[in-house]
């Protein structure tokens, strides 16, 4: 067996967004979760070589509200140390003067969200010979009640912290909010075998809260 049983999280959120890509300069956010944005919060309690975390389902659990914003943003990134901006030789000076650089941008984010996350994980090619399935699976049970992770996770945004709760596989899962609604296309997740990462997108449709996610057909 090189696959684990289904894990349920419940995460949750003052904020979130999952920004649409076909939105170039303002945010906007998907109406749920995306399947990527679910694999980055398991991804934050365990990460390893070895494993490869699937989504299964996410359930909607509150319902779907909206917040616009106006912040301020920076247009451009840091100049990277180099050897001639440490000896004081580069073109451009080594920090960044934010009054000069700061835009105003509108958002659009989900506010009061909530979800319950079901997803498994299977051994990859990466594994070593000590490592089981059971073996992940008591490391990621134990992280996850006991509020453990590598960073903190996020929704879409890392001002967007997410809080999280282990479902126990013998407790009943909070019901989702019932709604039915065609989402559209949506962002799944990269494709990294070429040499660029490509954007992958499927058909999300929820059904009674749920966004059922075996049987997608993806599409890059």
């Amino acid at each position: 067996m090189n696959k684990s049983k289904p894990f349920r999280m419940r995460v949750s959120g003052r904020n979130a967004c999952f920004t649409r890509p076909e939105m170039k300069v303002e945010r906007v956010s998907y109406d749920v979760m995306t399947p990527s944005a679910a694999r980055g919060i398991l991804e934050a309690i365990l990460w390893k070589p070895a494993i490869k975390w699937n989504v299964l389902q996410i359930d909607v659990l509150n319902p779907i509200k909206w917040e616009s914003v106006r912040r301020n943003e920076v247009g451009k990134k840091a100049i990277k140390p180099s050897a001639a901006a440490m000896r004081g030789d580069a073109v451009e000076p080594l920090g960044m003067f934010i009054e000069k650089e700061r835009q105003q941008r509108a958002g659009l984010f989900l506010r009061d969200v909530a979800y319950v996350i079901h997803a498994e994980f299977e051994l990859t090619n990466r594994a070593a010979e000590g490592d089981t399935v059971t073996k992940f699976t008591e490391m990621f049970i134990r992280r996850a009640s006991n509020g453990q992770c590598f960073h903190r996770p996020y929704f879409g945004c890392r001002e967007f912290p997410v809080d999280f709760e282990f479902i126990p596989r013998d407790t009943d899962s909070p019901p989702p909010f019932d709604l039915t609604k065609d989402l559209g296309w949506m962002l799944y997740d990269l494709d990294y075998s070429g040499s660029e990462p490509m954007p992958m997108f499927f058909h999300a449709r929820l059904e009674n809260g749920a966004l059922d996610l075996r049987k997608v057909e993806v599409r890059s």
